[in-house]
């Protein structure tokens, strides 16, 4: 299977659709799985990047924690064809006959937020001059955000005349990459918004057989610590979108929209710390090389201006290069960097072509821990594997959270439409702010309560996510929510629960939920507050 056991009992989502959309999006997590496995797609290559074929299951060594576990099925796929395997005892993935090809289904994601037109429409046009390089095998669908909205200009399709109407549609579309770059102060919102609404298409995406890549457009997207990038400070930003993608089985292969930029004179001096000076108004720094051996000079008085332009883009290029890297690797992918934007398409093709499809069926507690996944080859040395490297035993909580986040950005709600939600009079809660009265109204037929002690009992998890109309995503905290009832509650009864919402002085766009843990039943309503006493909910 694709993906593994997802284990809301009831976790749909009406797509409704968007303005400016051809046809509704997909249902996120439309389909609820009972299959507890995880996808790795294993490309092995010798030192000179050929590939190797013709292993078996019992060449593979897997470890998951630094724990040996089974592998449950395993398939080669050479050249985009199922091979029968010699390996009776390990299975072959499910629905791949041998002899029979394999499909590649390659999603398309343009960050129109970040994007800058003229170097998105580059490689855009040349995606389309590449549609030649795909089989009949393979499908191709195609998303953009524009920061407020997730609009699908192509659901699924082999069709390559439908594929280049939405490819121009894609370049007719609005890039707000330079209005973006002047609105000072937004810090990492914009991007984390657009890597939140990419978490939100892959998991639209998940049921698709064969196998699945993102091709991510992306500009800006740069590490979120100027000095010094570690694993931590990029798993907080991107780490919900390598997450999903792990989760459900993508492998990333992003586009460095702007291609290759100027290089800065360097030098190279020994032993110098990060920050440390020299005499004549230079600072120096590591640019990250392991050694600490690499250092070059920061723009100051002895720099031409062309070199401190030369040098911003070079440091600029590569934070954002950071950023890529990170995610194909992360992922079993490979990152588009320089001159490869121009050829993406037939590289990401010529990657995913052979390969070793692998599964495994992994412990699982819900604790919102990251497990390290290791793939190793027993007895042949000097190979090289590349293979996703993690994937996160998420919790119920977390899932839901992240399901709202992506319902905003894809319109409509999840589970149950049963919530009614009503809005009061705003009030004065700080500078540009103001609490909003919000009443909850809960159906009681929709709840499983529990007797104990006489009384008739469940604590619910209600959460709000809201988008203000400048796109910025306020999660707001989880509250759990006491039901008690003195006896057992009568057929069309509702629990009454009054909070305040706390919002900026704007209208927003909002998504309620109501979470039963007993069930996994989750009850919900999505609308518009204005906070300036206009209120539509829904």
């Amino acid at each position: 299977m694709n993906f593994y056991n997802i284990h809301f009992a009831a976790l749909l989502l009406i797509a409704f659709p968007i303005a400016a959309q051809d046809e509704s999006l997909p249902d996120l997590f439309s389909d609820v799985m009972d299959v507890r496995v995880v996808n790795l797609e294993v490309v092995v290559t010798d030192r000179k990047g050929n590939r190797i074929r013709g292993l078996e299951a019992s060449d593979f060594e897997l470890l998951v924690d630094r724990k040996p576990l089974p592998i449950a099925y395993f398939t080669e796929v050479d050249e985009g064809y199922a091979r029968s395997s010699i390996d009776d005892q390990v299975p072959a993935a499910t629905a791949l006959a041998a002899d029979e090809p394999v499909g590649t289904n390659y999603l398309i994601f343009i960050d129109d937020l970040h994007a800058q037109g003229h170097q998105r429409d580059r490689v855009l046009s040349r995606l389309e001059g590449e549609l030649t390089v795909l089989n009949p095998a393979d499908r191709v669908a195609i998303v953009a955000f524009d920061g407020r909205d997730v609009s699908l200009l192509a659901d699924w399709t082999n069709s390559r005349p439908r594929i280049n109407r939405a490819l121009v549609q894609a370049r007719q579309r609005k890039a707000h990459g330079r209005a973006r770059q002047l609105d000072l102060g937004s810090g990492s919102q914009p991007t984390r918004r657009t890597v939140m609404a990419a978490a939100a298409t892959i998991r639209s995406f998940a049921d698709a057989p064969g196998r699945k890549v993102m091709l991510l457009l992306a500009q800006d997207w740069s590490a979120p610590n100027s000095f010094r990038t570690t694993q931590a400070s990029m798993q907080s930003l991107y780490g919900p979108l390598v997450h999903a993608a792990n989760r459900v089985g993508y492998s990333l292969y992003p586009i460095d929209l702007p291609g290759l930029r100027p290089s800065p004179r360097t030098r190279e001096f020994i032993g110098l710390d990060l920050g440390s000076s020299r005499p004549g108004g230079h600072q120096y720094f590591s640019t990250g090389d392991s050694r600490g051996s690499n250092i070059v000079t920061y723009p100051g008085p002895y720099l031409s201006r062309s070199d401190q332009i030369s040098y911003g883009l070079w440091y600029t290029e590569t934070r954002e290069h950071d950023v890529l890297v990170f995610l194909a690797s992360q992922t079993g992918g490979k990152a588009m960097l320089n001159s490869y934007r121009d050829r993406a398409l037939s590289e990401t093709a010529d990657d995913t072509r052979s390969y070793y499809w692998l599964g495994f069926e992994p412990p699982r507690a819900e604790a919102d821990e990251l497990h390290r996944i290791k793939v190793r080859l027993a007895g042949h040395r000097g190979l090289r594997i590349r293979a996703r490297k993690h994937y996160l035993d998420m919790s119920r909580g977390t899932e839901l959270s992240m399901l709202l986040e992506g319902s905003l950005l894809f319109g409509g709600s999840p589970g149950k439409g049963s919530l009614e939600v009503r809005f009061g009079t705003p009030r004065k809660a700080g500078f540009l702010r103001v609490a909003v009265p919000m009443t909850v109204e809960i159906p009681l037929d929709d709840l499983e309560l529990l007797p104990m002690d006489g009384r008739w009992m469940n604590e619910v998890e209600l959460r709000v996510t809201t988008l203000s109309e400048r796109g910025r995503l306020s999660p707001l905290p989880v509250r759990k929510i006491p039901v008690l009832r003195p006896e057992a509650p009568a057929p069309g009864e509702t629990f009454i629960y009054e909070t305040d919402l706390r919002l900026r002085r704007r209208s927003h766009r909002y998504v309620a939920a109501v979470y039963d843990p007993l069930t996994g039943t989750i009850l919900s309503t999505e609308g518009t507050v204005d906070p300036e006493d206009r209120v539509n909910g829904r």
